[in-house]
């Protein structure tokens, strides 16, 4: 039989399968891997492709990368022959093309991937109600059809409601309706439990709310938009590395601002791919000790005069005795607490500098150069407060802002832009209309656990609710989809012993992720490639509409699709309740309901114009219209970038109007002004019911902290990098970025030699939680006890070393709940050892290809 027949057999076009296996360089031999054939070479029909007439489509580039850009993919005859990015324009500063990244270039191989899931799939023993739980991640796996993988799910479904009732349904993606496909199934079917917490922007949300009385952000759309950062004369990046985490424009609007004049000083335990590019001067600085730092700045501001005085009078409250919240003790002020007036400890540079790691000098000519440059900026990543009980670290950078005037004023401001928000704050110039899908409110919305405790209490039987109330939890089944929740938070080695416990785990996803390893059953989904289309947001001046690329591979279904044939089996009427809009409706609704600011920036109008023969094309119903830009040019650039320039009407600087007008324009916080006292945040964490926090940006250690490592025989911290290779762990399986991007563990030159490590050298790496092992890379740019490791590697135990091979920084992280219930990832202890085992680079490592 020949190849393509053997394709042909596992229900595959011959058109389909050469899409699966054409490579990047066309013309060239590709190899594919398929039950019963090996490693084979595709005949020349996949060269011949390269030079057949085909169509540029605009193709999802749709994870969670910090970028959003413009992915094309030629197609001839149904196949992917190659991909481009943005050229629908002349690249400017002013007018940027949305570039990709390698990530986005890579797509290809990830949706095309010989590891795609082809067929549901079951463990070999599994049997209701579990089975041999305990094999669950070592279990051989056996397909099944489509009609068996229902039949099991919806019988495990309907006999765990009746044993234990729908709360012990556990989906950890979380969500409470909406376009979520399973949760809006088990909301239909009664309800289920879900998990909450923030985990990107740390401790970041509740504080900017809290301190500025803005509900309707987390602090990422403050700032300067990237013309205005260009007044900036000075420019701290503190814990943010745009270059790496932020892909697309931003590191090109961050020079425009530097070839303004900007002084660039980076803040960082790591020398970064930012501060490569960009810094004038780099700080390294222990993790989770970045508020000390902050307050020897201000120690030195205060004693020096250097205070805008005027702007604490007129816009704070809480700096003086003299300025606080009524109700508060005039002891109780920022002023004395810096001084040390009542608690002995005045916050000297030289206090902070044995904690932060930064030298007294450093500290003194910081504040004096910040608090004497105006305007300037502080921009931070999600990284210093994505620590455990990490709430002090943004209420202190604000109020050293707010003690230097450095807000509200164009070029200045404090605040926490990262992934798609760095350089681009300000309110969204073009979004999209909403697709149409009513929500289903979930009748248990409730019921909802803290990433931080949501593994424990599958043991424990009992969650927090709130500050004193633990109320019981049976978790019988958990349904993982997309997120790779298992992989991606704290605690994967105990969220692993919780996959073995429950009576049922259910995965849909395209790979055999960490999530679906952990599973019963797997359900292979389609990508956005194969489906019908939609509309993603990048930056807020863009809009990319994306269409389908091509046809499902193998059995691949939808989750909608997944969703419908599930509800039937569990007797819901599909098109009342889970599925009452088709796809093409859906679709059309974005399309239509899409919105551009004005160019005077007053409001709105819509983006698309449509005609009856649009509507008609896009398979919907609906009104024509009159917008922007045709349907036609929308469809054939596949996005929507709105013009800008120096000078327009579009241009943002947050609290322009509340500096203004501090009367007419007041902030909707208690006072009417910024919260340096901020007694409503205090509260807000104390009713979570995990930590308290006191009214000022006080330094309050992290548990698992700088200090207490070094106490505790871990004297090492580790941090976690949003890393080139992947986005999250999206795109980790793709073999040209792990061989581009290795997994390595960055670790301090004299670290190293003090242990005995060298480049390359194998390092097992042990926290109070778990262990990985990942080959050294022996390096200057990390501060001394320091070590550093990329985040979103799927997990690879090696069960009998009691070691993950990948360097999952899950399995380092601790199950942790603390403040508002945010994730602390930078806020973990280690030790490190040579290990005398070796290690294949994983890109060498066998593909997790089933059937």
């Amino acid at each position: 039989m020949s190849l393509i027949e053997k394709a042909k057999s596992h229900i595959m076009s011959r058109r389909s399968f050469l899409g699966a296996t054409a490579t990047l360089a066309a013309g060239a031999a590709a190899a594919v891997t398929l039950p019963g054939c090996g490693l084979q070479k595709v005949d020349s029909s996949v060269a011949e492709l390269a030079d057949k007439e085909g169509e540029w489509i605009t193709a999802a580039c749709w994870h969670n990368c910090g970028g959003r850009c413009l992915n094309k993919a030629y197609v001839a005859d149904g196949v992917v022959v190659r991909q481009k990015t943005d050229d629908t324009h002349e690249d400017s500063p002013d007018y940027p093309q949305q570039r990709g990244c390698a990530r986005g270039r890579s797509h290809r191989k990830m949706v095309l991937g010989a590891d795609r899931l082809k067929y549901p799939m079951k463990r070999k023993n599994w049997e209701p109600g579990g089975g041999k739980k305990e094999l669950r991640g070592k279990d051989e796996w056996v397909r099944i059809s489509w009609d068996e993988a229902l039949d099991i799910v919806a019988s495990e479904i309907k006999r765990i409601k009746e044993k234990y009732g729908n709360a012990s349904f556990f989906l950890p993606p979380g969500g409470s309706g909406g376009d979520m496909e399973p949760i809006r199934l088990m909301s239909a079917y009664g309800g289920c439990t879900t998990r909450w917490g923030d985990v990107s922007w740390g401790a970041w949300p509740v504080v900017w709310q809290k301190v500025t009385g803005i509900t309707t952000d987390n602090g990422s759309m403050a700032g300067n938009d990237r013309f205005r950062l260009r007044d900036s004369k000075l420019i701290f990046l503190w814990g943010a590395n745009p270059a790496q985490s932020s892909q697309g424009t931003p590191t090109f609007n961050y020079l425009q601002a530097k070839k303004a004049g900007a002084k660039f000083i980076l803040i960082d335990p790591v020398h970064s791919e930012t501060a490569r590019v960009m810094a004038d001067e780099w700080i390294p600085i222990h993790p989770a000790t970045d508020t000390t730092l902050v307050l020897g700045m201000a120690h030195h501001i205060l004693t020096n005069n250097l205070l805008d005085i005027d702007f604490l009078d007129t816009y704070c409250v809480g700096f003086d005795a003299d300025h606080m919240p009524d109700g508060a003790d005039p002891k109780d002020n920022f002023k004395d607490y810096v001084l040390g007036t009542f608690d002995g400890t005045p916050k000297t540079p030289e206090w902070a500098a044995k904690i932060c790691g930064v030298s007294a000098d450093k500290i003194r000519q910081l504040a004096q150069e910040y608090a004497t440059t105006k305007p300037a900026a502080i921009i931070t990543g999600g990284a210093p407060a994505r620590i455990n009980n990490g709430e002090h670290f943004p209420h202190a950078i604000m109020t050293l802002a707010f003690m230097t005037g450095n807000v509200g004023k164009p070029g200045a401001g404090v605040s926490p832009n990262m992934h798609n928000r760095a350089t681009n704050a300000g309110p969204v110039l073009v979004q999209p209309g909403a697709s149409g899908l009513p929500a289903i409110p979930n009748p248990l919305a409730k019921s909802k656990i803290n990433s931080g405790e949501m593994w424990n209490a599958v043991f424990t039987g009992k969650y927090t609710a709130s500050k004193g109330v633990q109320k019981n939890i049976n978790i019988q089944m958990v349904w993982n989809w997309f997120g790779n929740t298992l992989n991606q938070r704290a605690g994967t080695t105990r969220g692993i012993e919780a996959h073995r416990k429950v009576e049922f785990v259910l995965a849909q996803n395209l790979f055999l992720s960490t999530d679906a390893r952990y599973s019963d059953v797997v359900l292979p989904v389609t990508s956005q490639w194969e489906r019908l289309g939609g509309l993603l947001t990048g930056n807020r001046e863009i809009l990319i509409y994306f269409r389908q690329i091509m046809k499902p591979l193998f059995e691949a279904k939808s989750d909608m699709w997944i969703a419908t044939e599930l509800a039937k089996r569990l007797g819901i009427n599909p098109t009342k309740a889970i599925n009452p809009l088709s796809e093409a409706q859906m679709l059309y609704n974005q399309i239509a309901g899409a919105k551009v600011m004005k160019a005077d920036g007053t409001g709105y109008e819509k983006l698309v114009t449509l005609t009856a023969e649009d509507i008609k094309e896009l398979g919907a119903k609906g009104t024509p219209q009159t917008g922007r830009i045709s349907y036609k040019e929308f469809k054939e650039k596949g996005i929507y970038q709105i013009p800008r320039s120096r000078g327009d009407k579009l241009e943002f600087t947050s609290f322009e109007d509340f500096i203004g007008d501090p009367v007419g324009k007041k902030l909707a916080t208690p006072s009417g002004k910024f919260e340096i006292y901020c007694d409503s945040l205090a509260k807000a964490i104390e009713k979570v019911g995990f930590t308290t926090k006191s009214p000022l940006p006080k330094y309050e250690p992290s548990r698992e902290g700088y200090e207490d490592g070094a106490k505790n025989g871990y004297p090492f911290q580790v941090i976690t990098l949003h890393y080139y290779r992947r986005s999250h762990s999206t795109l980790d399986n793709v073999l040209w970025l792990r061989e581009a991007f290795p997994q390595e563990l960055r670790i301090n030159a004299s670290d190293a030699q003090k242990l005995g490590i060298k480049n390359n050298d194998i390092v097992k790496v042990t926290s109070r939680h778990g262990s990985v092992i990942r080959q050294a890379m022996v390096t200057e740019r990390i501060m001394p006890g320091v070590v550093a490791l990329g985040e979103g590697a799927w997990v690879e135990m090696d069960e009998q070393a009691g070691v993950d091979k990948a360097g999952c920084t899950g399995i380092l992280d601790g199950h942790i709940p603390t403040g508002q219930g945010h994730t602390g990832f930078n806020s973990c202890n280690v030790k490190l050892e040579k290990y005398n085992q070796p290690l294949d680079p994983d890109v060498k490592w066998p593909q997790r290809i089933i059937f």
